[in-house]
């Protein structure tokens, strides 16, 4: 039995909020190895990189998600009792709920959904001083998200709503009144969305049934019964919240095209291949969130190393992405390594890792690629902009981060006939399960019957068309 590894000091919080994104990487480096033990708020923590560590990391016989994420966590960004937090067949039952709302027709409704409130918003940006693209972005992404999922959003203070979701998501690590301010937001949100699911389940007959408000209203646990209106709220937020994060997503591609701006011209003409090699890339280099949380499940060994049944673990999905063992010339931006790279579950892991049918990597995975390359074919064929900042930086010790002005632009034009010019050349990739099989997957909601249809539906599509 070889012995982990242990950082230098009693207690690493400090450490943490110090060196950020980064955390994890830095302390396997000081240490030559990429597994260590730590204390994180007095609380024993194994912290992990690497493909192999991802892959054992998502094995549910060894890790389990119920009550691995710090209480901040869960009274910020997650919310209790929602998908994240559960295992087992609870967790693939309401999974399914999800993964039947990832067709390849919806999430081309939502792009064309986001494209049409980025149209009507870009055309006042020219008159603008200056433009900050993140809070731009993450209200075209809030009104995108509501209206797919079913929302009137004639009935909605939809800035203040993006204002809530905004402050979930930059919460979760912050200190006294930011933190205060995630937490008030939260409890709002869930209010609001509450109120939309008791009001779906009152009047049922006036929703869109492959709608996420309705899906979520009126899901049925394994056992028959609905879900609690609070606990569906908070996956309604799970959806909601993770495409107004894809802001941030969207902030570094514009980053990414600054420092090179090569690509510019590359990709107003490129084809969709070049953009989504270019949005990998950005995915892997730029950080989203830094790290998973699970609890050892039971006791195991690994790679000579003792896993105590209750122990925390972290992996470091940011490091992950940019170990160098795994990538070569990792800290150099390169878009065309993704040509012929193979598909690897537990390699690009900025959602998380492994399989979307038993694992908790990010349901939402392929809606963020669709709008990042929508986005990006926009802001490279269909505007002109300079960014105010030229020197322009991003803090990675920052959680989570971003552009540090948020990416000001100043000087934006639209192209003639912007809008026609960019739906034209819309984005055609086959996201998610085939339209056939989400229709087959309308599984367990009230009045409606085979509750496992959708998971099967997307095994189906997960063992036939894995995604990286």
């Amino acid at each position: 039995m070889t012995a982990i590894p242990k950082a230098h000091w009693f207690d690493q919080t400090l450490s943490l909020l110090r060196e950020g994104n980064e955390f994890i990487s830095h302390q396997c480096k000081r240490l030559g190895s990429d597994v260590f033990q730590t204390r994180l708020l007095l609380k024993k923590t194994i912290c992990l990189r690497g493909r192999e560590a991802a892959e054992i990391f998502y094995d549910n016989d060894k890790f389990i998600r119920h009550g691995a994420a710090p209480s901040r966590l869960q009274r910020t960004l997650t919310g209790k009792e929602g998908v994240q937090g559960l295992d087992g067949q609870a967790h693939q039952h309401r999974k399914a709920m999800f993964m039947s709302l990832m067709s390849s027709e919806r999430i081309a409704d939502l792009t064309d959904i986001f494209q049409a409130h980025w149209i009507e918003n870009a055309k006042q940006w020219p008159q603008q001083e200056s433009v900050s693209l993140y809070n731009e972005v993450n209200h075209i992404c809030f009104l995108a998200a509501a209206q797919w999922s079913g929302i009137d959003l004639s009935t909605v203070n939809a800035h203040k709503q993006t204002e809530n979701m905004v402050a979930m998501i930059e919460s979760p690590a912050s200190i006294g009144p930011s933190h205060v301010k995630g937490i008030i937001a939260r409890q709002r949100a869930e209010r609001w969305a509450q109120k939309l699911i008791q009001d779906s389940r009152d009047n049922a007959t006036n929703s869109d049934k492959h709608c996420a408000l309705h899906v979520f209203a009126h899901y049925r646990s394994p056992n028959g019964s609905l879900i609690d209106a609070k606990a569906a709220a908070v996956d309604l937020l799970n959806i909601i919240r993770p495409i107004v994060a894809i802001g941030r997503y969207v902030c570094f591609c514009a980053f990414a095209l600054h420092k090179h701006p090569e690509y510019h011209s590359t990709l107003a003409n490129g084809s969709d291949d070049d953009i989504h090699h270019f949005v990998q890339e950005v995915r892997r280099y730029y950080p989203y969130f830094p790290f998973a949380a699970a609890k050892v499940a039971r006791d195991f060994t690994w790679q000579g190393y003792r896993f105590e049944q209750g122990t925390r673990v972290l992996l470091d999905l940011y490091g992950t992405n940019r170990a160098p063992g795994m990538w070569r010339q990792a800290d150099e931006f390169n878009p065309e390594r993704f040509a012929k790279r193979e598909n690897d579950a537990f390699a690009l892991i900025p959602q998380g890792g492994g399989f979307y049918d038993k694992h908790h990597r990010c349901a939402g995975e392929w809606i963020t690629l669709a709008l990042m390359e929508s986005a990006v074919r926009f802001l490279t064929s269909s505007m002109t902009y300079r960014a105010v900042n030229s020197h322009v930086s991003i803090d990675l010790t920052a959680m989570p981060t971003l552009p540090d002005d948020g990416f000001l632009m100043t000087a934006v034009k639209l192209t003639k006939d912007a809008d026609k010019r960019w739906q034209n050349s819309k984005i055609m990739r086959d996201y998610g399960t085939d339209s056939q099989s989400a229709d087959a997957a309308d599984f367990s909601v009230a009045g409606e019957e085979d509750p496992g249809a959708a998971l099967e539906a997307f095994v189906e599509s997960e063992r036939t068309h894995p995604h990286v």
